[in-house]
């Protein structure tokens, strides 16, 4: 039986709204003002870099603005569990974190959701390579010297960290199971507090972000023995990594990136992925991530999508192996 007209041009007029579906969204997108959640308290590296984010954004994306909205609880899940949950729109955006989207779901029960199936990536923003800091009184001066060290004092060292399950506890017991290393974990309430105890050696050694520990160390008050990424990074070039140290293979880096509710749509992912990474090459804007000890990293949605799905994998791995509680 041959179709009617009527019935081919209502064929044609379907494919056509069904293809032109994302261009309108992206036509009346945005409608409302653009919220950029955090999930962790104002202050932070998070917070710092969604404000640099959405103060780029609001200057080439026209409409109401964007805000940025704290919501700090139970370690970013629960404003990820929001987020997750919020309308698909494209007016609602995250700021994520190596913490609530690869770490969260090997460590607590209940995750209220799923990192790969509830958010759809928009832009990987930034890698932060955590960095090895001792106490100087340590008699050590390379890695090779500090791991020799530890294992001749099993369970006498103590290393801190933000509090428990955070990244740098994750990536510092990671560190000591890798080298073989029997020592305490001390959590704080904060990078700060837990910094402040290693200068005075009430503990002995941490693996965390640059910016806490790098000014500290050039005032001699710790000593840096390497850092945690694949190669040697721009702000402390003359700092050796891990891996060539001794300890093949080994990073540990935290890693920021802007993700949205599963399901927006993909014209509006796009445009948003090509204004950050546009922001991310501009020479101001890698200049202040440097000075939080960041490196800017563009990425397709797709790329940073296989990032957390592979991250994930890792990390689920390395907290069973060594251990590593949220709570204890």
């Amino acid at each position: 039986m041959q179709p009617d007209r009527r019935s081919v041009l209502a064929g044609f007029a379907t494919l056509g709204a069904a293809a032109f579906a994302p261009a309108r969204a992206q036509q009346g997108w945005p409608s409302q003002v653009i919220r950029v959640v955090v999930p962790f308290t104002p202050g932070g590296s998070t917070d710092v870099l969604a404000r640099l984010i959405a103060h780029k954004l609001e200057q080439v994306i026209p409409g109401k603005g964007f805000v940025i909205e704290n919501r700090p609880g139970a370690g970013g899940m629960t404003a990820a569990g929001q987020v997750a949950k919020a309308d698909p729109d494209g007016h609602t955006l995250m700021m994520g974190h190596i913490g609530t989207l690869a770490f969260a779901p090997s460590l607590y029960p209940n995750v209220p959701y799923d990192p790969v199936k509830d958010f759809q990536p928009i832009a990987l923003v930034a890698m932060v390579p955590n960095i090895l800091a001792i106490n100087p009184k340590l008699p050590a001066r390379t890695l090779g010297e500090f791991i020799a060290y530890a294992k001749a004092n099993p369970g006498k060292l103590n290393y801190s960290s933000g509090g428990q399950g955070s990244a740098a506890h994750i990536a510092t017991a990671y560190l000591a199971y890798r080298a073989g290393i029997d020592a305490v974990h001390v959590p704080y309430r904060g990078t700060a507090p837990s910094v402040n105890d290693l200068v005075a050696g009430n503990v002995q050694f941490t693996l965390t972000g640059g910016p806490a520990v790098l000014p500290l160390a050039e005032g001699g008050q710790l000593r840096v023995l390497g850092v945690a990424s694949r190669e040697r990074v721009g702000f402390a070039p003359e700092l050796p990594t891990l891996a060539e140290e001794g300890l093949p293979g080994f990073e540990a880096v935290q890693w920021y990136g802007v993700v949205a509710p599963a399901k927006t749509p993909r014209a509006i992912v796009d445009r948003l992925n090509r204004e950050i990474n546009a922001s991310l090459s501009q020479p101001d804007f890698a200049a202040a991530l440097a000075r939080d000890g960041a490196i800017a990293r563009p990425e397709t949605p797709d790329g940073f999508g296989q990032l957390i799905a592979s991250e994930l994998t890792l990390w689920r791995d390395v907290i069973t192996r060594a251990g590593i509680k949220a709570a204890e």
